[in-house]
């Protein structure tokens, strides 16, 4: 990169992090807003990790667990992702389907799915514009550096496409738990 990237460009510096947004901008259609029990999803359309385009709107009249994940095969990301794929015939039998969304481009979700053998879509959200529309992209902390990321989040959609739950912030093994009481009326 010739030249740092301005607040609010979407451009990565030369440590490989995005800047943070302007002041009082909001991400794509929506306001930078948490999503509420009732809002719609917002929509999306992502390559998985066979190079497939998946969308929303494929899972009309199923509910859909959608999880937020910050980067592939890390330890993390894996403990949630295979508490999803070991809970995913429960769900599917509650009528349940799962998505997980990350930044990484379809290779890297597919070399993650196949060591894990998790089975379920892999969505790549490399632009994080999904993310941004979620609410889930922000600033974030590691070892005393600040830069921009997923907030590990998930979402139980309705049949109809609307927000049944929302969990922000979520423990990676939390994001099955609180599917499951949500399921179950709780």
């Amino acid at each position: 990169m010739d030249r740092e990237p301005e607040p609010g460009d979407g451009q990565k510096d030369r440590e490989g992090h995005f800047p943070p947004p302007l002041p009082g901008r909001g991400f794509g259609d929506y306001p930078g807003v948490m999503l509420k029990v009732g809002d719609p999803a917002p929509t999306f359309s992502l390559l998985d990790q066979a190079g497939e385009v998946v969308n929303l709107s494929d899972f009309a009249g199923r509910k859909l667990l959608v999880y937020f994940y910050p980067a592939a095969d890390t330890p993390g990301c894996t403990t949630q992702s295979c508490a999803v794929r070991d809970a995913r015939q429960d769900l599917s039998s509650l009528g349940v389907d799962v998505v997980g969304i990350s930044p990484d481009v379809p290779e890297d979700q597919l070399k993650f799915d196949e060591k894990f053998g998790l089975g379920f879509p892999l969505l790549a959200d490399t632009d994080h514009a999904i993310a941004e529309a979620y609410d889930v992209w922000g600033e974030k902390m590691n070892y005393g550096k600040t830069y921009m990321g997923i907030i590990r989040s998930s979402f139980l959609i309705d049949e109809d496409g609307r927000i049944e739950q929302a969990w922000y912030k979520v423990s990676p093994k939390d994001t099955v738990p609180n599917a499951q009481k949500a399921l179950a009326g709780g």
